[in-house]
């Protein structure tokens, strides 16, 4: 997603690499309950195992299910390594049909980069309840229609750890493995699965769909559904190095070049951003995405004077360009979501991103909400994602536009 006007995700760490060195970033006990703290040492176990698991029932609990679950699982980072993240379970009332109860594996859109701003800690004065509302109003219908609802919140939401920011590898990990912890749960729960993600979530969704035949090869991937998916990341760190007026789009830049530094030692924030940069960057780890990008220092800042003369972007835009979902190889059913008045997710990125995801053989549908901004393209495109997802389990052949694309940038042409 475009990191000009408004949401992405990111999170807090249990360090934060500035200066070269770890920082400290703040207590996370203060706001998260024991459930969030993951053993010491973890266990080493096989990743999508259960840790532990309990009821839930404040606002991320979804009001059709009979059952909403709070989870901790194993799963993996981005660089290998065992980790301990967090997500929601919805299953439906009733029993299940044959094969099982049919699985939407939901990756959400930017919350923010401490753990405070985990989904899964959702309350109705929450500080992205608003946002986090849409989401729900989406994910509670298919429980509704008889889907089983799995929720990651995504390695480092929740539970201390810095969390990944638009690294999709560790995105897709957390969607997938839920899958694992929820039929370990109940193994009433099906094998197939489609993903479904908006914004950050659509970038996620998109490497899921890549990731996730090789990484969970006992479950069934029938499709995925892409709404307004973030892209061209490193395009927003070099408008920003340009830019000489506030903008949103330097908050997320900020947690992009943070959440990169922490797990590619080549990437140096001390020489990228001046000391002033530095000294405020501790303040994206106590408030979420809505906070930082409105009030405070990142709110008023002018984004060029951000960055030293001689920074030296090549390590991170390498990175960033990792995490492009236009280079993905996508080998199953693809709905792709764009609304034309959409401010944030750029329309004409999309379209980069439906082009590219064509030309490699992705067998994608690409719909075009006109009028649609960021947010309303999930309730503008409901109805369509709904036959689209139940056509994908119903066994029926899915029609590619990719031959005659529309355009979301260009919607008269």
């Amino acid at each position: 997603m475009q990191f000009i006007p408004v949401r992405l995700p990111f999170i807090a760490s249990a360090f934060l690499f500035c200066m070269g060195m770890p920082i400290q970033s703040p207590a996370q006990t203060t706001h998260a309950a024991a459930f969030y703290v993951p053993p010491s040492p973890l266990p080493v176990r096989e990743h999508g195992k259960v840790i532990r698991s309990r009821r839930l029932t404040d606002a991320a609990a979804l009001p059709s299910a009979a059952r909403n679950l709070l989870v901790m699982y194993h799963s993996t980072s981005e660089d290998g390594k065992d980790v301990a993240v967090t997500g929601t379970i919805a299953i439906p009332a009733g029993d299940p049909p044959p094969g099982g109860w049919p699985v939407t594996t939901w990756t959400h859109g930017t919350t923010g980069i401490a753990p405070l701003c985990a989904p899964s800690l959702d309350t109705p004065n929450g500080p992205e309840h608003q946002f986090l509302g849409m989401h729900e109003v989406v994910m509670d219908d298919y429980v509704k229609r008889g889907y089983v609802v799995v929720a990651t919140d995504y390695e480092g939401l929740g539970p201390p750890g810095l969390h990944p920011f638009l690294q999709g590898a560790s995105e897709a990990h957390g969607a997938l493995d839920i899958i694992r912890a929820a039929r370990e749960i109940d193994p009433r729960i099906g094998a197939r699965y489609v993903a479904i993600g908006h914004s950050q979530g659509g970038q996620a969704d998109l490497f899921t769909a890549a990731l996730g035949p090789a990484y969970v090869p006992e479950l069934k991937l029938l499709g995925n559904v892409a709404l307004a998916p973030a892209s061209h990341i490193a395009a927003t760190l070099q408008a920003m190095m340009q830019a000489s007026t506030p903008s949103y789009a330097l908050g997320y830049a900020m947690y992009v070049l943070e959440s990169f530094a922490s797990n590619h030692p080549g990437i140096e924030l001390n020489k990228i951003l001046t000391k002033q940069a530095l000294d405020h960057l501790p303040e994206t780890l106590h408030a979420c995405i809505t906070a930082t990008v409105s009030k405070g220092y990142w709110a008023t800042a002018i984004p060029k004077n951000q960055f030293l003369p001689e920074a030296d972007l090549t390590s991170a835009l390498k990175v960033a360009a990792e995490n492009e979902p236009n280079e993905l190889k996508i080998g199953v059913p693809t709905l792709v979501a764009q609304g034309t008045a959409d401010d944030t997710v750029m329309p004409a990125w999309t379209d980069n991103v439906v082009g590219s995801l064509c030309k490699s053989g992705t067998p994608l549908e690409y719909i075009v909400q006109h009028g649609a901004t960021h947010e309303t393209v999930l309730t503008s495109s409901t109805a369509q994602m709904k036959a689209w997802v139940d056509a994908r389990f119903e066994g029926k052949t899915t029609e590619s536009n990719c031959s005659a694309l529309p355009s979301a940038a260009a919607p008269g042409k």
